[in-house]
């Protein structure tokens, strides 16, 4: 008898853990593999079946068959890439582009074999005969769109030239990744002389003595660098020279992937005129509520001229004052540490006077959870007894408001070399009425650690991406669908950011505020001048802000409106092309860079925001909007002003939030969001309620 190799896989069978949370302590490095070259088998044989039958189709014996073909596959995949992302050891990492290219393969079988579209087909063509229900209809459609869109219906030559294309481009897609992963990691600037380091607390201190030795380095400080273009420590840094080594050393990164990015964009271009577009862009937002590259560029006509006047007001302040310290000539590493003293002189606001008021453990619990509490009547419980993938995981219970559990939830806040960068919601299982099953969803940022025995303070912007990215779990935790295919976040990809960014509404908010910013000490609120002066300041940058984020939106979008062509070749010159790109859309400011370079413009270049870029100002609309909606309501934060105000006020906060809870968050990608918008307000998303709040009215 032959043993099964799979047998004593982890992801042979679900998890008997609450919620089906994976079994990290019985997962090992050796079984994400298999688990997934045995799940792309099963996967392959059930879309042999559809191929092969000769009964009528339906929804399920089709469509039910291609969005779920493979449980083990599932559950293997979801829980790779989290840890790959999370926890990306070397050895997790060298699987990684086998298992990108099997699963890219096993997508070309199904899309590209003309036997299981013939079926799809047939069953969209009669889908409005067939007795389904509107999420059923809503799959099947978007899931026939899916398969048009990747070539399905193209002649059995050119589905074979696409499908070794797809191969390419996600290869490719995976050695970018990896590349900026890289580069990060290595181009940081090693500092021998402590005095160079004046303006740094003790903890950035000591956090880069750490690093430097964490990279072979028995002497000096280490300033590792973060992934957006900016970063964080240019705003402390006192040394001009220091500031500068950084500062170059952060746009400088990523040499060996100027080119490959060229590459993909070509590539894409390519896929592009076999499908039948003008350009990639084109293609990408035929399935996206954006519909069509006009629209994209319209909603950038309508904001880059008054960012850049917002930007140029900015730049004209910091230079006065630099002056100030005898800098006739402002350089782009001078930006944030000037306009922190700005910030600092002007609205008083002191990092070190506020640091005290920020814990990690109290934004999070009597902030962030608390204001879910308030608005969607949900509860918490820590699960010590539960295992996550790495020791710095937490995980708590998830409890409806009549105290039903609801799902899990992970936490992976502080940043760690295998974590890559930024912050991110990845689902571990996704809720589905029909599989059973709830959610389990994990939250990733990468927060500075604490010293050993010291509390985790936070900064202003990690409360504010605590909450976006809770916006997120949220959007999967509240999820109530029938199939997992459009559950959470499985929206389209330009709304996908609309419910974090809503969330983000409650961090200032009178209701929430006083509940979590207390002195670490004294437990007193923070004063409400001091959240003035934040809310003044973090206004004061949003020229800055809306300008660098447009720059990479732009790139983003340009790289993927090269025309099609099936001869497409790689530019020559991306770096030129990056200056002319911007040059053109009227963004080229001398003093703020791109938040993304096209080199370790990730985004775009290893997938997922391809063409997308722009879904973050896209869906502020839509927040923007929601949050003027909430205040219409009784329920925003200027609302209450007396005892009698302040209970009609949470009773508001709470209605609507049932009210955006069922909606919004609820429906996942079973119904478009704008109709669903308009279901909620009783009227089309406005732009003004977002110039107004970004300062370009």
């Amino acid at each position: 008898m032959t043993e099964n190799p799979t047998a004593a896989n982890p992801f042979a069978e679900p998890s008997t853990l609450p919620y089906n949370l994976p079994d990290f302590s019985a997962i090992r490095d050796e079984h994400y593999l298999p688990a997934v070259q045995e799940g792309v088998a099963e996967a392959r044989a059930a879309f042999a079946r559809i191929a092969d039958a000769t009964d009528e189709p339906t929804f399920e014996n089709t469509v039910e068959v291609l969005i779920s073909p493979s449980a083990m596959l599932e559950r293997a995949a979801i829980t790779y890439f989290n840890i790959a992302g999370s926890d990306g050891t070397e050895e997790r990492l060298a699987v990684e582009g086998d298992i990108v290219s099997a699963l890219t393969e096993l997508d070309n079988d199904m899309v590209l074999n003309p036997a299981v579209f013939r079926r799809l087909d047939d069953l969209h063509s009669r889908r409005d005969q067939l007795d389904l229900t509107a999420e059923q209809l809503r799959i099947l459609e978007k899931l026939h769109l899916r398969f048009t869109l990747s070539g399905a219906a193209l002649s059995d030559e050119d589905r074979a030239e696409l499908a070794d294309l797809n191969m390419r481009i996600a290869d490719a897609q995976t050695r970018f990744s990896q590349q900026v992963t890289e580069d990060m990691n290595d181009g940081g600037v090693l500092i021998h002389a402590e005095e160079e380091l004046a303006g740094l607390s003790q903890q950035q201190k000591d956090a880069a003595r750490a690093d430097a030795q964490a990279a072979g380095h028995d002497e000096g400080w280490m300033l590792t660098l973060q992934f957006p273009t900016m970063q964080p420590l240019l705003a402390d840094l006192e040394n001009r020279e220091v500031r500068e080594m950084l500062h170059v050393a952060s746009v400088e990164r990523g040499d060996s992937n100027w080119q490959l990015a060229a590459e993909i964009a070509a590539m894409r271009a390519k896929k592009a005129a076999m499908l039948g577009f003008e350009d990639f862009a084109s293609l990408a937002v035929a399935d996206r509520t954006a519909r069509t590259p006009e629209a994209v560029e319209g909603l950038f006509e309508k904001t880059v001229a008054p960012a850049m006047r917002n930007a140029d007001r900015e730049a004209a302040k910091i230079a006065d004052r630099a002056k100030q310290d005898g800098i006739d000539e402002l350089k782009p590493w001078d930006w944030s540490y000037y306009s922190d003293l700005i910030s600092t002189e002007e609205f008083a606001v002191d990092p070190e006077e506020l640091r005290p008021y920020f814990t990690l453990d109290r934004v999070l619990e009597d902030g962030v959870f608390y204001a879910a509490h308030m608005v969607y009547g949900i509860s918490f419980r820590e699960r010590e007894d539960l295992v996550g993938y790495h020791p710095e995981v937490r995980i708590w219970e998830v409890f409806s408001a009549d105290g039903e559990g609801i799902g899990l939830f992970l936490g992976d806040f502080f940043t760690r070399p295998t974590k890559r960068g930024g912050a991110w919601m990845n689902p571990l299982v996704n809720q589905s009425k029909k599989s059973g099953t709830s959610p389990v969803i994990v939250n990733n940022l990468n927060i500075v650690p604490p010293a050993e025995g010291a509390p985790a303070y936070v900064t202003q912007d990690n409360v504010r991406t605590l909450f976006h990215e809770f916006g997120h779990a949220l959007h999967g935790l509240l999820s109530d669908v029938d199939y997992a295919e459009v559950s959470g976040t499985s929206v389209e990809r330009d709304i996908v950011e609309y419910p974090s960014q809503v969330n983000e509404m409650w961090i200032y908010h009178p209701a929430i505020l006083p509940n979590y910013a207390r002195h670490i000490d004294t437990g007193q609120v923070v004063p409400q001048e001091l959240i003035d002066k934040m809310q003044a300041a973090e206004q004061w940058g949003e020229g800055f802000g809306t300008v660098e984020y447009l720059r990479a939106a732009v790139l983003d979008w340009r790289w993927h409106r090269l025309p099609a062509s099936r001869d497409a070749q790689p530019v020559q010159d991306p770096v030129a092309f990056e200056n002319d790109a911007l040059t053109d859309a009227g963004l080229m400011h001398p003093l703020v860079e791109s938040r993304y370079r096209t080199s370790y413009l990730n985004h775009s270049f290893s997938g997922g925001y391809e063409s997308g870029y722009y879904s973050y100002l896209w869906a502020e609309v839509f927040d923007a909007d929601t949050v003027a909606w909430y205040g219409e309501n009784g329920a925003g934060a200027d609302g209450a002003r007396g005892d009698d105000d302040a209970d009609a006020q949470l009773e508001a906060i709470r209605r609507c939030g049932d009210a955006f809870g069922r909606h919004i968050l609820a429906i996942g990608g079973s119904a478009p969001i704008p109709e669903a918008f308009r279901a909620m307000t009783g009227r089309e998303a406005r732009i003004e309620p977002l110039l107004k709040r970004r300062g370009l009215a």
